[in-house]
């Protein structure tokens, strides 16, 4: 009779396997979204999960539990450490008696041993009790690392750290060593498969998963890395389209807003020359509301309208119709963009003058680049003192659509009451108005991204009138009312800005989500489009974000690599197929397969050792009939066990011998059992030294080097 002791150890090695892949799959899975403390009791929770079902599930206790009983009780246990978690957390106690960050790392660490335990209970009690669940089990060893891949933290490419620092320090991009963590996945996918009893399966689970890793290389070099989707009020992102002068959606989303999103970088920009702004930010317009449309500022569709704007991406180089004056007051910058999500519209450094298309240096990180030309502002404010605003050129028409605003007199009545105290030389100036209005904003106004202004009919007017809570464009929108009830006209600009701190004495600017932003333009004459943003005093919420300088260099570096590319637009437009690419996806599988069959071979020889007397016989002459095959002799179709001992016994004569003991021990001659288990290893023994002796070494060699011989093995 075989003891508990015995079997368990011989399951130690397929077990260990086993809970080795799922914990890693956990660990994997937890990196992004929490903090060290949770990755390992999500690695340890699995693991000790995975050795207590393996090796106890015939356990009375276990046996006499249903299967939906028993995932009852894991979703009692995720409930019950998912209470705890929060406890710790939410008590004042445990904060005061040890410390927040100590509370917190324990609460993670909680939080994630219950996720990890009661999921892997049900993966593990369903692979055991039923046909579906291995597949189960390992659909979700495959997602942990896809979703990793995908994620990566709302695009924080550099994260998670322990990945990044290793790649960021090497010149490398963190996405490549996930998509190896991938390659990785499909490994401990096959691991998974070996311990299966069938092993007749194998080859076909492996031409499965060869399809399915060609499959994933084609889908990334055609159509990149999936790119995270990122919280945009205002629009900026998304596909492009041909109508530019479509009406928009109502801007003021109160209700979606939200920052738990806000450091997914958007871009990167590189300045080809360098440049300082004149507030502290770099701003990048993308668009602009001008045109009233009875309820609130749209994009324009009237022609000569917003003529400074250049509102689609085209194939080559594109410029503005019209561009700023007083060029000697402003600096020409050449930019390099590399969008990291789709926008629906071009951007580019205040001013943009043209845009012209560049070949993608990393066509799998960055959705579209391109050179970005503009006329950047260095003027002082004093500059504008005592300017006039408005056009020349413009119609009556255009000039008319630059100061309409809200069938509201509260708007005049405000912006009389804030000029009013204006001194006596600056009562008639255009700017001296507009900076009267902005410092109001600037001392009264609070910062909050949760209010109720969209759904009024004039969301401005409620913001204004009323709480004077709102974030930018609430700030923007009433500044522009305000400015055109003074008579001047205005709109109100769309795009990113930037601290300018941000760049970090680099030549390259990082663009994040939160740095979406909405600011008011005036037209000055003979100057053009001048920003006046209020900045306000008072925030409810939190916009600041750490430095990402990391990021921000590798990013940079990747977008000015363009010189070795410059052949990339060309094979782009003569080949939709890259014969390249394919051949390095071939030579991966190739590469993956390879070492797959070198893993299998070393398994089904080494199993023997580790397997249970009961089963010892049918492995053990297993992996003598893979020695043979190795040297080309294998069993054929239809012939008989003994029939193939005696046509191999030329070469290894003790070959008779072992088939003879292992149809006994096959036939059920328990006798025979105890003594096959202590004379299979001599009979290995003796038969490599024949085959050492009967055989030419370079078949030796060859059969060595063969990572499929097993396959001929019958």
């Amino acid at each position: 009779m075989i003891s508990r002791n015995e079997v368990s150890i011989s399951k130690l090695l397929p077990t260990s396997l086993r809970a080795a892949i799922i914990a890693c799959s956990f660990w994997v899975l937890s990196l992004p979204m929490t903090v060290v403390s949770g990755s390992v009791a999500a690695f340890c929770g699995s693991l000790l999960i995975c050795y207590t079902i393996d090796l106890r599930l015939d356990r009375e206790f276990f046996s006499k539990l249903r299967t939906l009983s028993i995932i009852g009780l894991s979703i009692c246990l995720w409930a019950t450490g998912l209470l705890l978690s929060n406890f710790f957390v939410n008590t004042e106690i445990i904060s005061f008696s040890a410390s927040p960050l100590i509370a917190f790392n324990l609460s993670e660490a909680i939080k994630w041993l219950a996720l990890s335990s009661s999921l892997t209970l049900i993966l593990r009690t369903l692979a055991q009790r039923t046909s579906y669940g291995a597949t189960i089990e390992i659909i979700f060893v495959a997602a942990a690392f896809v979703i990793t891949l995908a994620a990566h933290r709302n695009g924080m490419i550099h994260r998670p750290f322990l990945i990044g620092d290793f790649a960021i320090i090497r010149g490398i991009d963190p996405s490549s060593i996930l998509m190896v963590l991938g390659c990785a996945a499909v490994i401990s996918l096959s691991a998974l498969l070996m311990v299966e009893k069938n092993h007749k399966r194998l080859p076909y689970h492996f031409s499965i998963l060869g399809i399915l890793c060609l499959s994933l290389f084609v889908y990334v070099n055609f159509f990149g890395i999936p790119t995270p989707q990122s919280t945009d009020t205002m629009g900026l992102t998304g596909e492009a389209s041909d109508n530019t002068n479509s009406q928009r959606d109502n801007p003021f989303r109160d209700g979606e807003n939200e920052n738990s999103d806000r450091e997914a970088p958007v871009a990167v920009v590189v300045f080809r020359d360098d440049y300082e702004p004149i507030n502290g930010s770099y701003y990048f317009r993308e668009s602009a509301y001008s045109q009233f449309n009875g309820t609130m500022l749209d994009y324009s569709n009237i022609d000569g309208m917003d003529a400074d704007l250049i509102k689609k991406f085209t194939i080559d180089r594109t410029e503005a119709e019209q561009n700023p004056l007083a060029e000697d007051q402003h600096k020409a910058i050449k930019t390099t963009v590399g969008m990291l999500v789709p926008h629906r519209n071009p951007f580019g450094l205040e001013s943009p003058i043209a845009y012209e298309n560049i070949a993608n240096p990393n066509n799998v990180r960055f959705k579209r680049t391109y050179d970005a030309y503009s006329l950047a502002p260095q003027y002082s404010f004093e500059y504008l003192l005592e300017r006039e605003v408005g056009n020349e050129e413009w119609s009556e028409e255009i000039l008319t659509e630059y100061l309409r605003l809200p069938d509201d007199d509260r708007y005049r009545s405000l912006a009389d009451e804030l000029i009013g105290n204006l001194k006596p030389e600056f009562t008639n100036d255009p700017f001296a108005k507009t900076w009267a209005i902005k410092a109001y904003l600037d001392e009264n106004g609070i910062y909050s991204l949760k209010n109720e202004h969209a759904y009024e009919s004039d969301p401005a007017a409620s913001f204004l009138f009323g709480d004077l809570t709102g974030y930018c464009m609430h700030f923007s929108f009433a500044a522009t009312y305000l400015f055109r009830s003074l008579g001047i006209p205005s709109r109100v600009g769309i795009g990113y800005s930037v601290p300018a701190a941000n760049r970090a004495g680099g030549s390259a600017l990082l663009v994040q989500a939160i740095h979406g932003h909405a600011w008011p333009e005036v037209y000055f004459k003979d100057i053009g489009w001048v920003i006046i943003d209020p900045a306000p005093q008072q925030t409810l919420v939190d916009m600041t974000t750490d430095p990402q300088d990391s990021l921000q260099q590798l990013l940079g570096d990747m977008l000015r690599n363009d010189s070795s590319f410059q052949d990339f637009l060309e094979s782009q437009r003569t080949s939709f197929i890259q014969f390249g690419t394919i051949l390095n996806i071939i030579y991966a599988l190739v590469i993956t397969l390879i070492l797959i069959g070198y893993v299998v071979k070393t398994y089904r020889l080494l199993i023997p050792n580790f397997s249970l007397a009961n089963e010892r016989y049918r492995v053990s002459y297993r992996a003598i009939l893979d020695r043979l095959a190795c040297i080309g002799i294998r069993r054929r179709f239809g012939e008989s066990r003994e029939k193939f001992a005696s046509r191999a016994s030329k070469t290894v004569p003790s070959i008779i011998e072992l088939t003879d003991s292992h149809l006994s021990c096959a036939l059920g001659n328990i006798s025979k059992w105890k003594n096959y288990e202590t004379n299979w290893q001599e009979f290995e023994r003796r038969i490599q030294q024949e085959i050492t002796s009967n055989t030419n070494i370079w078949h030796r060699v060859v059969g060595l080097i063969n990572p499929f011989s097993w396959l001929l093995t019958k």
